[in-house]
C-alpha cells in the first residue's frame, strides 16, 4: 500500500529574481532571528523551487497569508521589504534615544546651575523641536528613561509651629480613640 501524498493545487508562486541563490545564502548565514531566517527562506524557497504558496507555507510552517504577503512586498520593493525592524525597539518613538539626550542636554546644563527643570517648560521646547503638539505624558515618559527623577522638598507649612504640633499629636489618639462607640465597648470600664 502506498503512502498518501500530500498534492496543493494552486497557483505557483515565483518570485522576482532580485537577488542569487548565492546572495540568499550569504544573507541566511549573516542572520540570527529565527523570524528573519524563515523570511529568507521563504524566498529562497520560492526562487530555487517554485511551488503554491500552500505548499511552501506547509514546509516553513507560515501560513498561506504570511507567504503571500512576504513574497508580494518582495516582488514590488526587493528585499529590503524583507528587512523589516521587527518587534520592540520603540519603533513609535518621539525621537530616538540619542536625539532625546541632545534635547534634554540645555535642561541638565540648567539644572546643574541651579534651577529646577519643569515638564510644563519642557513640553513647550519639545513642541516646538517637534514642531507640532506633544501630550504631557510624553515628556513624563521621556525623563525617567533619561534617569531623571523628581526632587522635591517635603511640603511643609512655613507657618507651623512644632509646639502646636506636638500638642495636636499627644491629644490626638485619646481623643478619637475614646470618642469612637466601636472603641468605647472595647475599653475597661473605670
Amino acid at each position: 500500500m502506498q503512502s498518501p501524498v500530500r498534492t496543493t493545487r494552486g497557483k505557483v508562486i515565483r518570485v522576482q529574481p532580485h537577488l542569487t541563490v548565492e546572495a540568499i545564502d550569504a544573507q541566511l548565514k549573516r542572520l540570527q532571528d529565527f523570524w528573519r531566517i524563515r523570511r529568507w527562506l521563504v524566498m529562497r524557497h520560492a526562487f530555487v523551487e517554485p511551488a503554491p504558496a500552500q505548499a511552501i507555507a506547509f514546509r516553513l510552517g507560515l501560513s498561506v497569508f504570511t507567504m503571500r504577503a512576504l513574497l508580494e512586498a518582495s516582488n514590488r520593493h526587493g528585499p529590503q521589504a524583507l528587512e523589516t525592524a521587527g518587534k520592540g525597539q520603540r519603533q513609535h518613538a518621539s525621537l530616538a534615544f540619542a536625539a532625546a539626550r541632545m534635547f534634554l542636554a540645555p535642561f541638565i546644563a540648567a539644572s546643574q546651575a541651579g534651577h529646577s527643570a519643569v515638564a510644563r517648560v519642557s513640553k513647550k521646547a519639545f513642541a516646538a523641536h517637534r514642531g507640532r503638539r506633544v501630550a504631557t505624558s510624553t515628556i513624563y515618559r521621556l525623563l525617567p528613561r533619561h534617569q531623571w527623577r523628581q526632587v522635591v522638598p517635603r511640603s511643609q507649612n512655613p507657618h507651623s509651629r512644632k509646639e502646636a504640633q506636638d500638642t495636636v499629636k499627644k491629644t490626638l489618639g485619646t481623643k478619637s480613640s475614646t470618642s469612637s462607640p466601636h472603641v468605647r465597648r472595647l475599653l475597661p470600664v473605670p
